[in-house]
């Protein structure tokens, strides 16, 4: 399978068979290029512009919202109810995290998750391969609760999403807070894995993006 970032906390996976999936499309006014891409699916993890732009994505693909399991051209999608703030939702509302099962691989996509995950939201995520996490604070976990993340789900793969970069003006900080410390980091263009490929300590992988 093959996993490509493509700015803010929007991805492409595309799985052996050429299934598509495309997570929280953004408008082009985000500053990053909207990708010209066709896919099989598309999930929204809430309703802002930079997460919602489903009109920018080709193909007629089948919108993914909210929470439950479902099985689309095989590869099961399950969505966990979370908050985009620390205050139950009053301040930003609910965010889904989102998994994938794509050829033996579990992907996890916190969306905008804005707070410390709870016992009962750990364990409704389950095990994870991948996880897909925003770093950049201010609309979601900053660095520090990022790795406290990763600590409760121990991916073996972790990208970071949702950070400044020169394409966009938000007030939220770079990667490099989240790096610090870190001794196992790789920068790639895409990933490209298979599940026999996973490694067996925790790895942290930096996806390129094109402004």
């Amino acid at each position: 399978m093959k996993v490509k970032w493509f700015g803010q906390a929007s991805f492409l996976m595309e799985s052996e068979k050429g299934i598509r999936i495309v997570t929280d499309p953004f408008a082009s006014s985000l500053g990053y290029k909207a990708p010209s891409i066709e896919a099989d699916v598309v999930t929204v993890s809430h309703e802002h512009y930079d997460h919602n732009a489903t009109e920018e994505v080709a193909g007629n693909p089948e919108i993914v919202r909210g929470t439950g399991e479902r099985e689309i051209k095989g590869i099961i999608i399950r969505g966990v109810s979370t908050f985009h703030d620390k205050a139950r939702g009053r301040e930003r509302g609910t965010n889904t995290v989102f998994s994938f099962k794509i050829d033996g691989v579990k992907i996890v996509h916190l969306g905008d998750l804005g707070h410390i995950l709870t016992q009962e939201e750990i364990k409704a995520i389950g095990e994870v391969d991948i996880l897909l996490i925003p770093v950049g604070g201010t609309f979601t976990i900053d660095a520090q609760e990022a790795n406290e993340v990763v600590k409760q789900l121990k991916p073996k793969i972790t990208i970071p999403m949702h950070y400044k970069t020169p394409a966009i003006d938000l007030p939220i900080e770079g990667v490099e807070g989240f790096l610090s410390g870190k001794k196992n980091i790789e920068r790639r263009k895409e990933l490209e894995i298979s599940k026999e490929e996973l490694p067996k300590e925790e790895k942290t992988i930096i996806l390129g993006y094109k402004a």
